[in-house]
């Protein structure tokens, strides 16, 4: 690939990569960004702006990493905690969201889902840094697609009509790159990572007790 290809379609590497993820996953459409944490704030802004009319209470489980609540706070919605045992990959109900943070195996997309995965060094698939969102929702793709790359199509800003505010969390090319590098190695099936120590009871953080 030359470099004057990359310079004119910058997210030449990321089309590859998310063609990759769809075709492990079984996902017909997939976003990549810069982390989970901003997959799980873009799907919960992507309802809020397209979808619901009224927002819900979601349902976040009491052991998790503490950016989950914080992602759909950020968002304008309640929240409320739950006991919850999980293994790998939950969902933020009634929301069709979904974190997988702690899971990527071949074959896992759940149909009508917002599939939220995170390739942290710790994780499984470890870029270093990352995140991608999956989904079978044509109309999702192409918005979540626009909210991360500063509502813009992907192309140079003066050939576009910006319409709506979006963010810049896009996944940089060089993170895709090394993402395409460790998947064609990754194996077809895996066990979701078990967090040793076990995460704390998030209700014990003072910034969420108000919400118990």
């Amino acid at each position: 690939m030359s470099q004057k290809s990359i310079v004119h379609n910058p997210f030449k590497i990321n089309q590859m990569f998310e063609a990759e993820l769809c075709e492990y996953t079984g996902a017909p459409f997939c976003v990549t960004v810069d982390s989970c944490t901003i997959a799980l704030f873009l799907c919960a802004e992507y309802l809020k702006r397209y979808v619901y009319k009224e927002l819900p209470e979601v349902t976040v489980p009491k052991r998790t990493y503490l950016s989950v609540p914080q992602s759909f706070l950020h968002a304008g919605y309640k929240i409320k905690f739950k006991d919850i045992t999980w293994n790998g990959y939950y969902q933020l109900d009634p929301t069709p969201i979904i974190d997988s943070a702690k899971w990527l195996t071949s074959d896992m997309y759940i149909q009508s889902s917002l599939t939220c995965l995170s390739f942290h060094s710790k994780k499984q698939l470890a870029i270093s840094r990352g995140g991608a969102i999956l989904t079978d929702n044509k109309i999702a793709y192409e918005k979540l697609k626009r909210m991360r790359y500063d509502g813009r199509g992907e192309c140079n800003y003066r050939d576009d009509d910006i319409t709506e505010l979006g963010y810049n969390c896009y996944m940089s090319p060089e993170q895709a790159a090394h993402g395409l590098n460790l998947l064609a190695n990754y194996p077809r099936h895996t066990e979701p990572l078990i967090e040793d120590p076990p995460y704390r009871d998030l209700t014990t953080f003072t910034v969420f007790k108000n919400l118990c």
